[in-house]
């Protein structure tokens, strides 16, 4: 499917109506439009019969082009013409549209204080006069659009009805609340745009991620070209105060970088040389060599634009279902109103004028605007909130599915742990020095890219200041490490080397075998559940004793399984292909007590299987190229952005930190936008409702008419509002 903007979309309703119309047109197998982000989804053969389909419903509308970035850094599909605004804090609203509403408000106060001092005919004909300028006024675009509607034959939309009742209403005499409908319908109209905009604003801080242009080296010189221009390898110039273009790697430089907008993280992140920085963050105070290792259309910013844009066209059942309900609700009501007007003066006989304006009332009540708008809006306001806190939400059907979550299943390793071994423990044999083991095998491990090698570096270097355990003054006799003198290593099995003239040993069982080193019958110490991996070393031909290392567990993973309980999640799985031993430790450091381990990938894919019979929501998180099948199967797959590309993909959500706690951010945040949603959903119907019998019985004016059609759509989008927060 392909991305469009659409221009001149102006309304949630007629957006609605065009995807109707195009989904029954036979030349377009899948259809999306949104209003949020003025875009269309479209996998169709012939896009100038889609663009004809098009200005058969609405003219003003029409296709401008694919929505990929614009070459000034901004997003096309948010492009509006530039119009001079009015702000109300948060809010914004075209200069133009104000001025019109406030002349429209004035003339219709002008009207009703001329009608109350001119109460009877033929004076207070004076009155006529500032009401039909209001009326015109206010009115205008909907009498425009009504009859346009008319020649093309689709006369059931809100613009004729609204028209209609309100002509009906000035045949009556009631001229001013005639008027009164359509300044507070315009009054509805201007707080559903600026609802929209800020909405939109919201999204267009992160679809301005991607910066369009790159200084790269050539030939001695820094030139600047358009960032999708940038070969991977380019080194990249980027000064104090500018966004890093591509991702890429720290050559020269160091300094401090903003990825709030990226991750949702507040505090700035300090990078030197060897430091990977992704595209769309900001150096703050320094200026950095960076080579880039990804294409601009391969950078983590464009990953989230791209991820943001397609969001919206993944709709939420709820979402799907107002859709429908509205195509329904306008011939509904039309079809009451009608008999409403007929049937009862027939029977009882008389009293046409009265039946007619409780007709009239149903009319303007008929307008499903507070659910076509609100509802999206409230999708989109969550989806907005998540994006802004690095959890990028593929659809608000997932905002759907992770609400009702009842279940987490979690990957074990980069996703609960580290990914990185760490040194646990050092076991020294009789007359060996703990200490002096540790930085022996530090300094025979200097020339290794094994990971036990750098967690020995890094122990022995912390040891240097502090014990091991980071804790208390630095030891006794710490030192810095030696060069060794010799270096062998054995691929599988460890290292050999000599170190200060002793010749150290390195490695597993089957090493120390081959060199006829001698190893206790048993090898006491350890964590009595055998977690630990065990390195041993020998020393001159003896042996000294063994190194213990384990994946350290996020600082955050415990606190996110405790946020998730308060929120009701009931089960909690740890799937890896880990061994048995070392996943239960890392379940008993987080409180998880169903364990499976020594999984391939379709085993893990069977356990979810498994586990998703059960009922219930089902929330897989990893980060792994071999959790990609789970978290397509999940009812909610969530993904380490850091993570392999393809669990990227394949995931539903994606967190730009690694930090398990945002899982429950998801759930709590997707919970908050489901219920302002839901809360629409029952407030709009049953005011509607509420108001359609009241009008039905006569107990219900054109005032209360326009507080069940307006005030109901004020109040059902000032609410979406919160899920933006």
């Amino acid at each position: 499917m392909t991305n469009y903007r659409l221009e001149n979309l102006d309304c949630a309703v007629c957006a609605s109506k065009i995807q109707t119309s195009l989904e029954g047109c036979a030349f377009v197998r899948k259809v999306s439009i949104d209003f949020g982000t003025l875009s269309m989804r479209i996998d169709a053969d012939d896009m100038d019969a889609v663009a004809a389909a098009i200005t058969a419903v609405d003219p003003a509308v029409r296709i401008a082009g694919r929505a990929k970035a614009a070459a000034d850094g901004r997003t096309p599909v948010h492009e509006k013409r530039q119009e001079k605004v009015v702000r109300f804090g948060s809010y914004s609203l075209p200069r133009r549209r104000v001025a019109i509403f406030a002349v429209a408000s004035l003339l219709w106060i002008a009207g009703i204080l001329a009608g109350l001092a001119f109460p009877g005919l033929p004076l207070r004909l004076v009155a006529l006069i500032p009401f039909v300028g209001a009326y015109l006024l206010a009115g205008a675009p909907v009498l425009r659009d009504a009859f346009l509607n008319i020649r093309r034959g689709r006369a059931l939309d809100e613009n004729f009805l609204m028209s209609f009742a309100t002509i009906g209403a000035f045949a009556v005499g009631e001229w001013e609340e005639a008027v009164g409908v359509m300044i507070f319908y315009m009054i509805g109209e201007l707080v559903q745009e600026a609802a929209v905009l800020k909405s939109r604003r919201s999204i267009d801080a992160l679809l301005a991620l991607k910066p369009d242009r790159a200084r790269i080296l050539r030939d001695g010189d820094w030139v600047e070209i358009p960032s999708e221009e940038a070969p991977v390898g380019a080194i990249l110039l980027v000064r104090p105060g500018e966004k890093i273009p591509l991702d890429g790697t720290v050559e020269e430089g160091e300094g401090w970088v903003d990825a709030s907008m990226l991750t949702g993280e507040s505090a700035p992140i300090a990078v030197s040389p060897g430091s990977e920085v992704r595209s769309g963050t900001s150096s703050v105070d320094g200026a950095l060599r960076i080579r880039a290792t990804r294409l601009a259309g391969e950078s983590s910013a464009a990953r989230i634009v791209e991820l943001v844009e397609n969001a919206a066209h993944a709709k939420a059942r709820t979402e799907r279902f107002i859709t429908s309900f509205a195509r329904w609700y306008t011939p509904g009501v039309v079809i009451a109103a009608v008999l409403v007007a007929l049937v009862p003066p027939l029977l009882a006989g008389g009293g046409y004028a009265a039946w007619l304006y409780r007709a009239l009332i149903l009319l303007v009540i008929s307008c499903p605007c507070a659910l076509v708008v609100s509802v999206p809006l409230g999708y989109f306001g969550g989806l907005g909130g998540l994006a802004r806190r690095g959890i990028l939400v593929k659809g608000s059907i997932h905002l759907d599915s992770l609400a009702k979550a009842r279940r987490v299943v979690f990957d074990k390793t980069g996703t609960l742990t580290e990914g990185v071994f760490s040194l646990r423990a050092v076991e020294s044999a009789e007359g060996t020095d703990g200490g002096e083991l540790l930085d022996l095998a530090a300094s025979a491990e200097s020339h290794s890219n094994h990971p036990f090698a750098a967690a020995l570096k890094k122990a022995s270097a912390l040891r240097g200041a502090r014990s091991i355990s980071g804790e208390g003054a630095p030891e006794a006799g710490a030192r810095p490490l030696v060069e060794p003198t010799a270096f062998t290593e054995f691929a599988g099995r460890g290292i050999a080397a000599t170190v200060g003239g002793k010749a150290v040993l390195i490695g597993n069982e089957r090493l120390m075998a081959e060199n006829g080193i001698a190893l206790p019958p048993s090898i006491p110490g350890g964590d009595p559940d055998g977690a630990n991996l065990a390195i041993l070393a020998a020393v001159d031909g003896a042996y000294a004793g063994r190194l213990l290392f384990a994946d350290t567990v996020k600082p955050n993973a415990a606190a996110a399984v405790r946020a998730l309980r308060s929120l009701g999640v009931k089960e909690f799985v740890i799937l890896t292909g880990d061994s048995p031993a070392a996943a239960a430790r890392v379940a008993a450091e987080l409180g998880i007590t169903e364990v499976r381990a020594g999984l391939l990938p379709e085993g893990k894919l069977a356990a979810l299987e498994e586990l998703s019979a059960r009922g219930g929501g089902t929330i897989f998180v990893g980060d792994g190229i071999n959790d990609a099948p789970v978290l397509a199967r999940a009812d909610t797959g969530i993904a380490m952005a850091a993570g392999a590309d393809v669990s990227v993909e394949a995931a539903d959500v994606v967190l730009m930190t690694d930090d398990p706690l945002r899982v429950a951010e998801a759930v709590a945040r997707a919970r908050r936008t489901r219920r302002i949603v839901m809360q629409n959903v029952a407030f709009a119907l049953g005011a509607k409702l509420a108001f359609l019998a009241l009008g039905i019985a006569g107990l219900a004016g054109m005032w209360e008419a326009v507080i069940g059609d307006v005030g109901v759509a004020l109040v059902a989008v000032l609410n979406s509002t919160r899920a933006l927060r």
